[in-house]
């Protein structure tokens, strides 16, 4: 039998891949901001993070500057950002396997929920997700991956931790479910390197999605 009940997934460079949409997003808010906008590539390291804390810790500004930020990235996110995004091959045929094979599935996102399940119901997987969570729309409640892990635990009933996994690509999934006493895996097709993942103590890894479900059900 295998150890997980539940598995839980990040969203951003997890199930979809939104770095033309988010880049395109803070390059838009860094102009509006008197900012030379970052070679895109530089820009990847906002796919995943809450992004508050990551304009702060990349930029150098205070906390009204990134307010000003976020409000020009969601002008330019919610009208066309957030479809600048595409999902992983192979995602619909993995969550199929995982649900056939009788696992109840989550969302456990940094981005905001309502954007989140847009996102889901865009790319027709919504119907697989018995619970979605995310931050809230300021971006401020529920801001760290901990807080919203705890989120979708406590929607999907408080199930057994110890049978409860999250898949995400960067160390801020890791540490959220290191926190809150769940499993890690880690996915290598995203935006975290293996380093990042392993030094951040992922109990598991896969390279491909396919992996994903190999790895899960083993």
């Amino acid at each position: 039998m295998s150890r997980f009940d539940w598995i839980f997934f990040d969203l951003d460079g997890t199930l979809t891949d939104p770095g033309e949409g988010i880049t395109n997003s803070i390059r838009y808010a860094m102009e509006r901001a008197g900012m030379t906008p970052w070679p895109r590539e530089a820009l990847y390291r906002f796919v995943g993070p809450p992004l508050l804390t990551e304009f702060q810790a990349a930029f150098g500004v205070d906390a009204a500057a990134a307010d000003g930020l976020l409000r020009d990235f969601r002008v330019y996110f919610t009208r066309q950002g957030i479809f600048e995004n595409q999902m992983y091959d192979g995602i619909p045929a993995l969550l199929a396997l995982l649900r056939a094979a009788g696992r109840r599935l989550g969302v456990a996102t940094s981005k905001p929920e309502a954007f989140a399940v847009q996102i889901l119901e865009h790319f027709g997987i919504a119907g697989y997700f018995d619970v979605v969570a995310g931050s809230g729309l300021d971006e401020r409640t529920r801001a760290t991956k901990r807080d919203v892990l705890a989120r979708a635990l406590t929607l999907a009933g408080e199930p057994d931790r110890s049978r409860a996994v999250l898949a995400g690509d960067r160390r801020h999934d890791v540490e959220g479910a290191q926190a809150l006493g769940v499993y890690s895996l880690g996915v290598l097709y995203g935006y975290g390197s293996r380093a990042e993942l392993t030094e951040a103590g992922a109990d598991l890894l896969a390279e491909t999605v396919p992996a994903v479900g190999e790895v899960l059900l083993a």
